[in-house]
C-alpha cells in the first residue's frame, strides 16, 4: 500500500465484480490505468493479531431514542448501527468502563480484534477497485488531461500531513481558483477515514459526468453550472488506515494528540455549536472535536473553499453507512426555523431517496451531533447541504459495493445538480 501500484486492502463478503464496461466504476478504472480487482484470498489464523493491542471495543449499548443516543456520543462511544432499543459502535477501553457510572446499559462487548475476525471473512491480497491517495490523485489528473475544455484541477488546502487536498472542477468557462456566478454545486468523499467508498462514489461521479459530457442532461449541466468533487478530503486518515496492509477502522485525521493517541473528527471539528453535544471532549475516542473549532487544516480548507465561493448552492457530503440522506439540524435537535428552506431540504432529500432507496431523514431524529460539515455550511452561508451515509452493512464491503452504491448516487447527484440552479424551485 505504500506504492500507487498497489491497491487498498479491502475484505471480500464477497462476489466478482460483474463486468459492465459504460459503468461507472469501468469508466473510472479506465481513466485511473486500474488492473482487474484479483480474487481475495481466504484469511489466515492470526490474520487479525495486529489489532489486539488496540483498546477499542465494539459494543452494544441500551439506547431507546435520539436523547440516549446522544449521550452515548456524548460519552466516546462512535455510534455505527441503529437498532431499535440498542445502538452498537465502537469506543475505547477507559471510555467503556465510564458508561455504567452514568447509568449507560452495556448490552455486549467485544475487543476490535475479535469484531474484525467476525466480519472480515478475507483479506484479499490487493483491491483494484479502491484507490489510495496517489492512485485518486492520478485518476483526478487524468481525467483532467483527458477533458482539458470541461475540467481543471487543484488543491483546496493541505493536510496536518502536508498532502493537498484535490479537487476537480468541472466548468468550462472558468478554471482553477477563478470566481465563477454559475451556481456551484460541491460533492465530497473521506472526511472519515475508513469510510472508502464515499470517495469512490466521488470519483465515480467525476468519471460518469466527463464520461457523458456530450448527453443533452450532464452537457446542460457542465455549460451552465460550476461543480466542484473533492473525492479525498481526509487522505491523512485515508493513508494511515491502510498504511499496515490491514484496516485500523481509523476515523480521524491523524493529529498526534497531547495523550498521544492519534486523530480528530473532522466532522465534529466545524464550528457550528461546536462540541456542543454528540461529540467527545476526550483525544481518544473517535468522535473527539478537537481542541478548538476548525483546529485542523483539512476543516480549514473546507470553510475557506465555502467561504470563498458566494455561487455555492448545494453540497454532498458522502459518508459510510446507514443507507441515509440527512440534512440539518444535526447539532441541535429542532427543525430548521426557516419554513422555505425546510421544504427545500426535505423536497430535496426525498427526491434524492427516491433513486438511492435510502432512507430522507432529519439528522437530528437520528441523533443530535455538533460542529457537522452540512450544519455550518448552511448555518455560514445558506447552502442547501446534505450527508448521504451510503448503504452497506460494515466500513469494509468489498468491490463489489462501488458499483452498486456509484450507480444508485451517481442518479441522485444528477438530480442534485438539475436543483443546484434554483434549489426554492423545487419546493414551489
Amino acid at each position: 500500500m505504500k506504492t500507487p501500484t498497489l491497491r487498498l486492502l479491502a475484505l471480500c463478503l464477497c462476489l466478482p465484480v460483474p463486468p459492465a464496461a459504460a459503468s461507472p466504476l469501468a469508466q473510472l478504472a479506465a481513466a485511473s490505468g486500474a488492473p482487474a480487482a484479483e480474487a481475495p484470498a481466504p484469511s489466515a489464523p492470526g490474520a487479525f493479531d495486529y489489532l489486539a493491542g488496540d483498546d477499542r471495543y465494539w459494543v452494544s449499548v441500551s439506547a431507546d431514542d435520539k436523547y440516549d443516543r446522544t449521550a452515548l456520543l456524548d460519552a466516546g462511544l462512535d455510534i455505527v448501527e441503529v437498532r431499535k432499543g440498542y445502538v452498537s459502535g465502537f469506543i475505547a477501553g477507559d471510555a467503556l468502563a465510564g458508561l455504567a457510572a452514568k447509568g449507560l446499559i452495556v448490552l455486549s462487548r467485544e475487543p476490535i480484534a475479535g469484531y474484525a475476525a467476525r466480519r472480515l471473512r478475507d483479506f484479499p491480497a490487493g483491491d483494484a477497485a479502491y484507490h489510495n491517495y496517489a492512485e485518486t490523485a492520478e485518476a483526478l489528473r487524468r481525467l483532467a488531461a483527458d477533458n482539458p475544455r470541461e475540467t481543471s484541477l487543484f488543491s483546496i488546502g493541505k493536510t496536518t500531513e502536508g498532502r493537498e487536498i484535490w479537487c476537480l472542477r468541472l466548468n468550462p468557462a472558468e478554471k482553477g481558483e477563478a470566481p465563477s456566478s454559475r451556481p456551484a454545486a460541491f460533492f465530497m468523499g473521506n472526511h472519515h477515514a475508513r469510510e472508502h467508498l464515499s470517495a469512490e462514489v466521488a470519483l465515480g461521479l467525476a468519471s460518469y459526468l466527463l464520461a457523458h459530457k456530450a448527453d443533452p442532461e450532464v452537457r446542460g449541466y457542465l455549460d451552465t453550472l460550476d461543480i466542484y468533487i473533492a473525492p479525498m478530503t481526509n487522505p491523512d486518515g485515508v493513508e494511515y488506515d491502510i498504511a499496515s496492509g490491514r484496516y485500523r477502522w481509523h476515523r480521524k485525521n491523524t493529529r498526534v494528540n497531547p495523550d498521544k493517541t492519534i486523530g480528530v473528527d473532522l466532522n465534529r471539528n466545524y464550528d457550528s455549536l461546536w462540541c456542543k453535544a454528540g461529540a467527545s471532549h476526550s483525544p481518544g475516542a473517535d468522535t473527539y472535536c478537537g481542541p478548538y473549532a476548525f483546529s485542523e487544516p483539512e476543516s480549514r480548507a473546507i470553510r475557506d473553499f465555502v467561504l470563498a465561493r458566494p455561487n455555492l448552492k448545494t453540497l454532498m457530503s458522502y459518508h459510510s453507512y446507514s443507507s441515509l440522506v440527512l440534512y440539518p439540524w444535526a447539532g441541535k435537535d429542532a427543525p430548521v426555523e426557516n419554513e422555505r428552506d425546510r421544504r427545500v431540504f426535505e423536497t430535496l432529500a426525498k427526491g434524492m431517496a427516491s433513486f438511492t432507496g435510502y432512507t430522507p431523514e432529519r439528522s437530528s431524529d437520528l441523533y443530535v451531533a455538533a460542529g457537522d460539515t452540512t450544519d455550518w455550511a448552511y448555518a455560514a452561508r445558506g447552502v442547501f447541504a446534505f450527508t448521504t451515509e451510503l448503504e452497506g452493512a460494515t466500513f469494509y464491503p468489498g468491490a463489489a459495493a462501488i458499483e452498486r452504491a456509484s450507480a444508485r448516487n451517481i442518479k441522485a447527484a444528477l438530480y442534485l445538480l438539475g436543483a443546484t440552479a434554483d434549489p426554492y424551485a423545487a419546493a414551489r
